[in-house]
């Protein structure tokens, strides 16, 4: 990696950068490894804010929050000795990667439950909120909750959701919009639920919490539809999206019947830490140490066999820190969370683009110590998430094009993922019509008895989700003229997700520009760690 001959102009403010002349190349994620890239001038790159400082005394600020909670009475006012209590947990499809430890969720509970025990509250279980996730396993949870928390509770007393336990869901009604409203059992029939969130990005928390988390299938569908989707302009701009508002309807209902103390939390973004925190900066803000660190961490990735390189990447947890807490009624919790996102990850961008460049990573919400981020799941990276990280109005103009780097391998991890190999190799080459799929074949999936019991049994995503996954990359599908992956290794993938290929990013630049003109205007989103835009 060359020194830089010329430093990029930085427009709007220093997170903007604009190449003027021959700079650094820029480093993007491509799966498991780093591409290393030059980028045309006039190309504008986006990078994320820099972390802000967390919360000095995280216990501290957990139990302030527990004793002046929002439009509520202190958690321990609502406690009397022999009530019946549940409390729900985020599962680890966040934060991203999993953060090192002690986990928030692991501070919280411990505060909780000691809180619990001293008012003499002993019918007391902790339901991982894993919705139709796939269940979580025995050292994922302990890791998550900590030793203390896992020993008292495990298994009888902390365990995961069951989506599909005849016995264990009650509807609850419906929405005035005829939305089903279902929830765990336990949970309806306690006197008390307490939420335990963490929010990653805006699309978290708030009433998505019990609405999501603790129902079944038949609630899920209502809005996690093609139609509900398209009609979201960003799943990270609440009062714009059309999914946040089928889920307010639903957790609105669900708190009619149930008492619940929710407890939210919001993360900074600092994703990288020790040898690897040169990958938070600007590569023009490199140092010569740093430049040689991104060399011996490339060399190393370049020759390490990818099963090796996965596991490498997930065994480096994150060193997020927490940033706010907030407990108390839903509503208004939520929206000094939200705040606090917007304003750590919020970067002002003046325009749209014509042509949008993402490196893909190894890891989403949904392959998290899986085998591989299977062809789905790096579309609903592309299409659903980084698509979608905006305010407001689109990064790309409609009819734009998306450049992403991803190897798009023909991997599959069938323990996790079961479903989702039919789905790909049965359902997409007879159509790739999202309507058409949740129409014909939606049911059929999530009612197959196989998928149930390795949903049940297993640690296999619900039979469902395959479908939703597509669904979530509907906007993407309907708003970009075109998607063109870089570096593909197969073209049996792109070809089914309705992609073109390239095999190096100017290549992939060129077939762009020869769809939107010259003098197409080039951003690149320089992901991770995560960062929103608001274009004006």
């Amino acid at each position: 990696m060359r020194v830089p001959r010329a430093i990029c102009r930085r427009d709007v403010e220093e997170h903007v950068v604009t190449i003027d002349t021959d700079s650094a190349p820029r480093i993007m994620f491509y799966g498991e490894n780093f591409l290393v890239e030059d980028l045309p001038v006039g190309t504008r790159v986006i990078y994320p804010r820099r972390p802000m400082s967390p919360l000095p005394n995280r216990r501290a600020a957990i139990r302030h929050a527990l004793n002046r909670p929002e439009e509520s009475e202190p958690l321990h006012a609502l406690l009397e000795p022999g009530m019946k209590v549940t409390i729900a947990v985020d599962d680890i499809s966040l934060p991203l990667p999993p953060m090192a430890r002690p986990d928030i969720r692991e501070t919280i509970l411990e505060i909780a439950c000691e809180m619990l025990a001293d008012h003499g509250v002993d019918d007391v279980h902790i339901i991982v909120a894993t919705s139709l996730h796939r269940r979580m396993t025995e050292w994922e949870i302990r890791r998550m909750v900590g030793e203390k928390v896992f020993k008292a509770y495990w298994p009888d007393r902390l365990y995961n959701h069951d989506a599909c336990d005849p016995d264990g869901m009650v509807t609850l009604g419906k929405t005035r919009h005829g939305e089903v409203v279902e929830m765990s059992r336990r949970a309806a029939e306690s006197d008390l639920v307490i939420y335990v969130n963490i929010n990653l990005v805006p699309m978290d928390g708030g009433h998505k919490s019990v609405g999501v988390g603790l129902c079944g299938y038949e609630s899920l569908k209502a809005h996690h539809t093609p139609k509900t989707i398209v009609e979201c302009n960003s799943f990270m701009d609440p009062p714009q999206s059309a999914l946040n508002h089928s889920v307010e309807r639903i957790g609105r209902q669900a708190e009619k019947q149930v008492k619940v103390f929710h407890i939210e939390t919001a993360l900074n973004n600092r994703m990288f830490s020790g040898p690897t925190d040169f990958l938070m900066k600007n590569e023009d803000d490199f140092t010569e140490a740093d430049r040689l660190k991104f060399q011996a961490l490339k060399w190393t990735l370049d020759r390490t066999p990818r099963a090796l390189r996965r596991e490498v990447f997930m065994r480096v947890p994150a060193a997020y820190e927490m940033i706010a807490c907030h407990a108390g009624a839903c509503e208004p919790v939520h929206q000094k969370i939200l705040k606090k996102c917007f304003e750590q990850y919020c970067v002002q961008v003046e325009g749209q683009a014509d042509i949008l460049i993402s490196g893909i990573p190894y890891i989403s919400p949904y392959n998290v110590n899986s085998k591989a981020l299977n062809p789905l799941l790096v579309q609903v990276m592309a299409l659903g998430y980084f698509f979608h990280m905006y305010r407001h109005k689109p990064m790309v103009k409609k009819g734009g094009v998306m450049i992403v780097t991803h190897p798009c391998s023909d991997l599959f991890d069938p323990d996790h993922h079961p479903s989702y190999i039919e789905f790909f190799n049965r359902l997409l080459p007879e159509t790739t019509d999202a309507y058409t799929l949740e129409k014909k074949y939606q049911d059929e999936f999530a009612y197959n008895p196989s998928y149930v019991e390795l949903y049940r049994r297993g640690h296999a995503y619900h039979g469902a989700h395959p479908f939703f996954m597509w669904y979530w990359g509907q906007a993407g599908r309907e708003w970009l003229g075109k998607v063109i992956v870089v570096g593909a290794d197969n073209a049996t993938v792109p070809r089914l997700l309705g992609w073109e290929r390239a095999d190096t990013l100017s290549d992939a630049i060129s077939m762009a520009r020869s769809h939107m003109g010259r003098g197409a205007q080039i951003t690149m989103l320089h992901h991770p760690p995560i960062l929103l835009t608001d274009v004006m």
